[in-house]
């Protein structure tokens, strides 16, 4: 980890998980040090490395990030580690694989200075790119996906699990978030709307990743992580509706005996 030069509070940290993104973490952190100059924000790139074996956290340390080893490992405890490390007082957090653009970040900022407490990307109202996202995954697991939460919580969000999001960091931290694995993504959200956070949306766009290596994502296991996530802090879904119908049914049933 290189030496850090300052202590000192900064309006935006642009947050990075990384695990051995060598071939892409270079380019997202130039495009990140460009947006912060040309918007003229005092910031930082602060790069969340979990265990990269590939030269990761060089290149970073060689383009002006800063770079903090989070020894748990999961895309979660890396962003958790993240967040706690980050000196800005805003945080826009995303993939270091180069699949956003991390040099188009001012409608985030323009959101969080007008008092939204997260401010999320939407990959399907800014775009996507072909072949940046699995067929299975843009067209039924992620809007069924969102469209759950969407019910679950209440909250007008139409692309819950878009990498590229923004927050106030203290008002996310207050939160306790402690998922370490992908459900951190709607853990965040989640909790967010059962706080009564504002939450915005701001169109954003998904380009096909830039390196060769298979991604980190399991399609059924993250799922089927982020559906029992939403489940267990929506216990009325869990347990009083489908409760009720067992008791309607048991009455109608029980009636039907009885005559």
């Amino acid at each position: 980890m290189m030496a850090e030069e300052s202590l000192e509070p900064v309006e935006v940290t642009i947050l990075m998980p990384c695990l051995n993104e060598a071939e892409t973490v270079g380019a997202c952190t130039r495009k990140a040090r460009q947006f912060l100059s040309q918007a003229n924000i005092s910031g930082e790139i602060l790069i969340a490395d979990n265990g990269s074996t590939d030269g990761s956290k060089e290149i970073a340390e060689e383009q002006g990030a800063r770079v903090v080893s989070i020894a748990d490992r999961g895309y979660g405890a890396a962003l958790l580690g993240g967040i706690q490390a980050a000196r800005g007082r805003y945080v826009i957090m995303g993939d270091a694989d180069d699949s956003y653009d991390f040099s188009a970040l001012a409608p985030f900022i323009v959101r969080l200075h007008a008092g939204a407490d997260i401010v999320m990307g939407n990959r399907f109202k800014g775009g996507i790119a072909p072949g940046a996202m699995p067929f299975l995954h843009r067209y039924f697991g992620n809007p069924v996906l969102s469209w759950i939460g969407r019910l679950f919580f209440r909250v007008k969000v139409g692309d819950f699990h878009c990498g590229l999001r923004g927050f106030n960091r203290k008002r996310v931290s207050a939160l306790n978030l402690r998922t370490t694995g992908m459900e951190f993504a709607s853990e965040m959200v989640g909790l967010a709307a059962l706080a009564g956070y504002r939450i915005d949306e701001v169109p954003t766009t998904l380009s096909k990743t830039g390196r060769v290596r298979a991604p980190h994502l399991r399609p059924w296991q993250d799922g089927w992580r982020h559906l029992s996530f939403l489940l267990k802090f929506s216990p009325k879904w869990l347990f009083f509706f489908p409760g009720l119908v067992l008791i309607i049914f048991g009455f109608f049933w029980a009636f039907a005996l009885l005559l």
